[in-house]
């Protein structure tokens, strides 16, 4: 069993940057990979990022990449989204999920946290 919890989601300008954290309970973090996913009022949830459980591989969407990093400090249990140049369409509540997979499918996600909002002002 894994708990996450996110935090760092705010109201930041255009251009500006948040860095989002995801904090998971348990011993066994660091098998899990660890995805970054988004969803904004009306539409469904997208894939953001993911990051495999030794941190080795990464994986963005066409949309951040270049933007957002993701990461990793598997000795404190927690996964980072650093977001960059933020857009007003970047808007959405962010989650974080874990699985056994680094997969871009949140089907493939065992667990989830309970979200925290970005809003990107014009």
């Amino acid at each position: 069993q894994v708990q996450l919890v996110e935090s760092g989601g705010g109201l930041v300008q255009a251009g500006g940057s948040l860095r989002l954290s995801c904090a998971a309970s348990g011993r066994t973090f660091s098998s899990y990979a660890m995805g970054w996913f988004r969803q904004a009022p009306g539409k469904e949830r997208e894939f953001v990022a993911a990051i495999s459980w030794s941190g080795s591989n990464t994986y963005y969407a066409d949309s951040v990449k270049g933007r957002f990093t993701v990461s990793r400090d598997n000795a404190k249990n927690t996964v980072f989204l650093q977001m960059n140049s933020l857009k007003t369409e970047d808007t959405a509540a962010y989650y974080c999920a874990a699985g056994r997979i680094t997969s871009m499918s949140g089907s493939r996600y065992d667990y989830w946290g309970q979200g925290t909002q970005v809003t990107v002002s014009s």
